[in-house]
């Protein structure tokens, strides 16, 4: 069946045209000040499921929607456009720590309605379009490296494992009312491939193609991804998904994260999304950048031109939502570069034929 493009890829790239669109924050942050209890997380439903579940923050969505909607609505009162689903660990592969599997098709559906209730009432208040973005994870597996140190060549999951997982959540979100699907803190390219292939799926078997967002993760400062790739080399590798925006989250902060936004800036004919950590994890595993500081070097990526969306990741509030918006105010939106048509090929490195 022939897919058709919603109205929202056009909308987005319209207003990106104009100014620079603001990410939400950190749930996970917001979740933890709730300071929620094992039976807060169980509510009525799992009072007696046979595990702890106090942790698995998705699992909220359908114990406390009220809760998630809430953040969700409060980060667009700080000036989101965009919010992502609750649902970054709502894949059947995540959720076996919980033994919670069966559950993923409904967690992807509830995590996109509760975020599509506060976007649409946002909208309507205050005449502003506002965008949910399905959050897809990586999944607590990869697929190009062994977790065994003496069996290099064993694999804890299959590309089709996860690309049967990744169709499940994608059917979920769509069935919510995600505006977008986001496959975000990509450390392994062939995760991602598999989301992008189920994506693909799921997008012809509906009839309807959502726009993509993809974000990859640089693990620390080696300037590469876990599976080894630099982030030219990760462009490279997911570009024929023809995605949105294309960019980078999580494991830094924006200082750590500048030159590699810069590079993916320079080389993508799309648009550029940043939405680094509060900085760097202190000595207790927390964040504590301030929402001045976090906001004066993103505003320094915006008055670069690096930028066309950005947000927060770890240890990231409201109050950096709404001092980052604050700081790309007026700021003209980064332009996409005209590419020339060459052969661009990647392994670890980037290879481009002459």
């Amino acid at each position: 069946m022939k897919t058709q493009p919603t109205e929202t890829e056009n909308q987005i790239r319209a207003i990106a045209a104009e100014r620079i669109l603001l990410l939400d924050g950190a749930m996970g942050t917001m979740i933890q000040q709730l300071q929620l209890s094992e039976a807060d997380f169980r509510g009525e439903r799992f009072k007696d499921w046979s595990r702890d579940v106090r942790g698995n923050n998705d699992l909220l969505v359908i114990t406390k929607p009220r809760e998630i909607e809430a953040i969700h609505r409060i980060y667009f009162e700080a000036g989101a456009d965009i919010t992502e689903t609750n649902t970054f660990s709502s894949t059947s592969i995540a959720q076996a720590d919980y033994g919670m599997e069966a559950l993923a098709f409904e967690l992807n559906r509830e995590g996109a309605a509760v975020a599509r209730r506060a976007a649409d009432q946002v909208a309507a208040e205050t005449g502003r379009p506002r965008f949910v973005a399905g959050a897809i994870g990586p999944t607590n597996r990869t697929a190009s490296i062994s977790p065994d140190v003496s069996n290099p060549g064993f694999r804890a999951v299959s590309f089709d494992d996860l690309r049967l997982a990744y169709t499940e959540a994608t059917r979920g979100l769509i069935e919510g009312g995600a505006h977008l699907i986001l496959i975000e803190t990509v450390f392994d390219t062939l995760n991602a491939k598999a989301a992008i292939v189920a994506a693909e799926e799921v997008f012809a078997e509906l009839g309807v193609r959502l726009p993509l967002m993809i974000s990859g993760t640089i693990t620390d400062l080696s300037g590469r991804t876990l599976s080894g790739q630099t982030p030219t080399a990760f462009w490279y590798s997911v570009r024929h998904a023809r995605p949105l925006s294309v960019g980078l989250n999580c494991a830094l902060g924006a200082r750590e994260m500048r030159a590699h936004i810069a590079e993916l800036a320079r080389i993508a004919d799309t648009l550029i999304c940043a939405y680094p950590n509060a900085g760097l994890p202190n000595e207790f595993g927390e964040y504590d950048e301030s929402p001045e500081a976090m906001a004066e070097q993103l505003g320094e990526f915006a008055r670069a031109g690096l930028v066309n969306i950005v947000g927060g990741c770890c240890g990231t509030t409201p109050d950096h939502v709404c001092a980052i918006a604050a700081a790309v105010e007026g700021v003209a939106p980064r332009k996409i570069p005209t590419t020339t048509p060459h052969m661009r090929l990647s392994g670890l490195e980037p290879f481009e034929a002459a």
